[in-house]
């Protein structure tokens, strides 16, 4: 059991080669932690201290919504003395200050927190055997509620997990310049934890408790929670540690320990199942080991506990991280599952019943361990897929590309390393006191840790390992960015592709990229989105049609972190709404008689639109069957505003034409999008069918004559630019004429001014400089943004601008008096209670209940801070 072991091509072991052993730091330490900064801090105004108590655990955990979940050990003040309940506090990590504290009910401990497959539900459990399951209220970041739970009477949780859904991607590095996204990142065959009928995963969590009892509940369908629970071995014994892991199988091994080095490392196998409408556990014991450290004889007394127990992923069950501690220090192990062929005596060989197959065991073998480390406070793992393979390894030891190859370790001076998952060898450190950094060779070998009062009691690794988020033992959040490469210097080549890969990988899984864009500098931004989009064009029509959208929002997002580039987030901004006024309208379209052909009516009005290129409107609509655009005035009279938005962005890209020149102008970069430009004028034939039914419908302009037909000058104008850039293959400029004619718009018609772009207070856009931002929970940031001194501030407003609901386009008023919410990731506002009542705008407001136009999340905004 003690033979050591190398990494080899599968990233298991071979018993050739001595145990992997590394000490605190290595010269290459000093320069790697050069990019591994703070990116802010945010801390309590107020800390009573009668509340203070720094033996209590604190845990944390990281959404895939870039939600963070944490506790401190604060209980909440405004409840009677018996009555103390341990709070969760919750915040997007766009706006730390704005976090939601939740009164958990929890009377015990909180010793786990664990955020659902989609980010948008939170399992808390407590030292009282008490789970408890969050949801959203409203679909609002800063609103929670509880909605189901379990319990275990008086048998505290040492360990919670949502049972797994079944899907599991791969990240290759070897791959990362393939054109084809299925061969970046490519599925893995995993079986969810249990199944419905027709195979669809059903949702749960399992626990396991400090007595040695393993819990699971089921959600069904009908909201009916199913618990079951089971002792994990027939003589239960004491569980001071346990996690838990998925196999591709199916089942769940869970690891445990009883907190004494000298004690066996347990395993075991739990399959769920359903029978006659009950919950069945079955619990197989799997093969444990003894701790190394245990085995020599020099540190045999020296790490008497065992203070970390972790498989280095969910779904990576034959791996598993050990920490044992003193007081004054640690020694961290990692070990490996691996498959060894028994020997079989040749007198037994003839009557083998296996035949020419060698019979075969599974082994735990140590991969690789640490020499004597100060005291780890915190563990915190990767949860990027990254493919173990020796090619995947090689090409990213090669390119320098170590998101999801390290794994952060907490020590008790304060300090965080960084260090490989199968090697524990040290990639990067992190300095909480300028005086703990050495400055040579001699310093790092005579360097001695000292005592220091500030320590990281919760560590968590973002869902693509670019950034690390820390509470320490006064309840203060820390944010740090960690450098792709670990602080190597890379061309900017090199440096543009790691970041292609992960912003590639978030496209594809949905993933929030907020940290991704914390290593973006201004000088990127142009080069990023135009290989982002490259790399988009390559796949095939399914995927893009799957994915336009979602590009879309990452380039406005990119493109906000420089001020050559603001222009074009306006624009990507405005396409994002485009195309969902597009498709809500041509949704309303229905067919005149059922037996239709295989097109929709919105399709046929493509089609015959792309034919047709007469700038006459209304011969264009001779070609088309009115009868399916027949809809009730009432219908048509709520959804003005949109028509509105439509005549006047028409308007306003036509009236811009003549200074094209200019790429710094919002609405430039539609003058040559053909497919945007298609679309408007679909819809301008729409509103003008609608218009014949309810004139009331129709946008409005301000004319200098009476007599102007606005909407057939602006189809007129707008058809002869679509014809220039129809066919991006041979796009032509716009001739003299049509320029003249939009030269004379503005004395014709007065030209609205556009509310491009939301009033986005997040601070991404603050952590360009990479300087510290020191905040407080509850008091909104007032850093300025590094465009205040740019010419081109379009997220500036006058202290008295009207409030606008970017949604319903409604005007608000400078003081509204409704309650609103906002994105948490582009600052979209709108109102939360709808105030219309027609069909076709609850339909509109349906498509943004769970999410904004971008994709990103909701969060109340209250009246008195709008």
């Amino acid at each position: 059991m003690g033979r050591a072991c190398a990494v080899n091509a599968a990233g298991w072991g071979t018993p050739a080669l001595c145990v992997l052993r590394v000490g605190r730091l290595c010269a290459l330490d000093v320069e790697a932690a050069v990019n591994m900064d703070i990116a802010y801090v945010c801390e309590w105004e107020k800390r009573p201290k009668s509340n203070y108590c720094p033996s209590v655990q604190l845990v944390c955990a990281w959404s895939c919504r870039n939600l963070v979940a944490f506790t401190t050990d604060l209980k909440n003040e405004e409840e009677q003395e018996q009555d103390l309940t341990y709070m969760i506090h919750i915040l997007d990590t766009e706006h730390p200050w704005d976090v939601y504290s939740i009164n958990s009910g929890h009377h015990e401990v909180i010793t786990s927190l664990e955020w659902d497959q989609s980010g948008s539900r939170l399992l808390s459990a407590d030292a009282d055997g008490r789970v408890k399951c969050w949801s959203m209220t409203d679909h609002l970041v800063n609103s929670w509620d509880n909605i189901v739970g379990s319990s275990v009477d008086g048998d505290p949780i040492v360990a919670l997990s949502w049972l797994h859904n079944g899907v599991k991607l791969a990240l290759h590095v070897e791959k990362s310049g393939a054109s084809n996204f299925g061969e970046k990142f490519s599925r893995v065959k995993f079986s969810p934890s249990l199944t419905l009928f027709g195979g669809k995963p059903m949702e749960g969590w399992i626990a396991v408790t400090i007595s040695g009892l393993v819990t699971v509940s089921l959600l069904k369908p009908s909201g009916q929670v199913l618990t079951a629970t089971e002792s994990l071995s027939r003589l239960r014994s004491r569980v001071a540690l346990a996690d838990i892991a998925f196999t591709g199988g199916g089942n769940i091994v869970v690891t445990t320990s009883d907190g004494s080095s000298s004690s066996p490392v347990q395993f075991y196998k739990v399959c769920v199942s359903v029978v006659n409408e009950k919950c069945k556990i079955d619990t197989e014991l799997l093969p444990s080991l003894f701790m190394r450290c245990t085995t020599d004889s020099a540190r045999k007394e020296k790490y008497p506990a065992v203070t970390h127990l972790k498989f280095l992923t969910r779904e990576t069950s034959e791996q598993v991280l050990l920490c044992a501690s003193s007081l004054t220090g640690s020694i961290v192990e990692c070990w490996s599952l691996r498959k060894e062929g028994l020997p079989v005596n040749n007198i037994f060989q003839p009557i083998s019943p296996v035949g020419d197959k060698q019979p075969s065991i599974l082994k735990w073998r140590i991969l690789s361990a640490t020499n004597d480390l100060d005291r780890v406070t915190a563990v915190g793992l990767p949860k990027l897929p990254i493919s173990l393979t020796s090619t995947d390894l090689k090409v990213a030891t090669d390119t320098k590309f170590f998101p999801g190859l390290g794994l952060a370790l907490a020590f008790h001076d304060g300090t965080i390393h960084i260090v490989h998952r199968l090697s524990l060898q040290t990639m990067g450190v992190f300095y909480s006191t300028p005086s703990q950094r050495p400055t040579d060779d001699q310093a790092i070998k005579r360097q001695r840790t000292t005592a220091s009062s500030v320590h990281f009691k919760a560590l968590q690794l973002s869902w693509t390992s670019l950034a690390l988020v820390g509470i320490d033992n006064h309840g203060k959040l820390s944010m740090l960015r960690i450098s792709p490469s670990m602080g190597h210097t890379l061309d900017m080549n090199t440096s543009l592709r790691h970041l292609l890969f992960l912003l590639e990988y978030c496209m594809v899984t949905g993933y929030d990229w907020w940290d991704i864009l914390l290593h973006v500098q201004p000088n990127m931004v142009q080069n990023l989105v135009e290989k982002l989009h490259e790399e988009y064009t390559r796949q095939n029509q399914a995927l893009q049609q799957v994915l336009s959208t979602r590009i879309i929002a990452m380039k406005a997002s990119l493109c906000k972190l420089s001020t050559n580039t603001l222009a074009r987030a306006c624009d990507f901004h405005a396409k994002l709404l485009l195309i969902a006024i597009g498709s809500t309208l041509k949704s309303l379209l229905r067919p005149h008689l059922l037996n239709t052909p295989d097109k929709s009516p919105g399709e046929r009005l493509t089609e015959i639109c792309c034919k047709n290129t007469d700038t006459d409107i209304d011969k264009v609509m001779i070609n088309l069957k009115t009868e399916e655009f027949v809809l009730d005035a009432w219908v048509l009279q709520s959804l003005q505003q949109l028509i509105q938005w439509v005549g006047d962005f028409v308007l306003y890209l036509l009236a811009s034409l003549p200074n094209q020149g200019s790429p710094v102008r919002p609405g430039f970069s539609f003058l040559r999008d053909g497919t945007s430009l298609g679309m408007l004028r679909e819809l301008m034939v729409v509103i003008r069918i609608w218009g014949l039914l309810k004139p009331g419908c129709l946008p409005i302009y301000t004319a200098t004559s009476d007599t102007q037909d606005s909407m057939s000058l602006l189809f007129r104008l707008l058809t002869k630019l679509w014809l220039c850039c129809r066919d991006e293959n041979h796009t032509t400029e716009p001739d003299d004429n049509l320029i003249d004619e939009c030269c004379l718009l503005p004395s014709q018609l007065l030209v609205p001014s556009m509310d491009w772009l939301p009033v986005n207070d997040g601070i991404i856009g603050k952590l360009q400089s990479k300087q510290l931002l020191k905040l407080q929970f509850g008091k909104p940031i007032s850093v300025p943004s590094h465009f205040a001194t740019s010419q081109l501030d379009i997220f500036a407003r006058s202290p008295g601008y009207q409030k606008m609901d970017n949604l319903r386009r409604l005007n608000l008023g400078v003081c509204p008096t409704e309650e609103t919410k906002s994105c948490t990731r582009c600052g979209c506002n709108t109102m939360l209670k709808s105030p219309n009542k027609s069909t076709a705008v609850k339909q509109w407001e349906q498509r943004w209940i769970k999410n904004c136009l971008c994709g990103g999340l909701w969060r109340k905004v209250s009246i008195t801070l709008s």
